[in-house]
Parts: structure tokens; C-alpha cells; sequence
């Protein structure tokens, strides 16, 4: 049987109605971080790769902002 790589979530949090989970992985011998985007309609890698946490929720937050912008824009 396949061993599965649950996410380890270190972090979740709600910013403008989406809940974000901040999730540390290793590569190459380094902590990396993940932001994934919970929502209504679904999920997303807001990002994909950080060095950092506060990296991570800073460009997490920004993905966010910019969708929200972007659904403003298309109404």
C-alpha cells in the first residue's frame, strides 16, 4: 500500500471570507511553506513555495486580495 503525505498544517486562518491553511514540507534538507486558499466553490495553492511563514502569509493574503479585485472587475 501507498504511504499518502498528509499536509502538515501549521497555521489555518479566515482573511476575507478564505480560510487559509499554511502547511511546512521539507526539500532539500529546508523547511518550505505552502498557502493553500479554502473557499465557496473550491480550494487553491494560493503558494506554492515559501522560505518563510510570514512569506507565506503575506503572499497568501495578496492572492486573496487580487481575486477579490479581479471578481470585481469581471461583475
Amino acid at each position: 500500500m501507498i504511504d499518502p503525505d498528509y499536509p502538515n498544517v501549521v497555521l489555518a486562518f479566515v482573511y476575507r471570507d478564505f480560510r487559509i491553511q499554511i502547511t511546512r514540507d521539507q526539500w532539500q534538507g529546508q523547511d518550505i511553506y505552502t498557502a493553500w486558499a479554502d473557499y465557496n466553490l473550491g480550494s487553491a495553492v494560493a503558494v506554492p513555495c515559501a522560505v518563510t511563514i510570514k512569506l507565506a502569509i503575506r503572499n497568501a493574503k495578496r492572492w486573496v486580495d487580487k481575486r477579490i479585485a479581479e471578481s470585481l472587475v469581471t461583475d
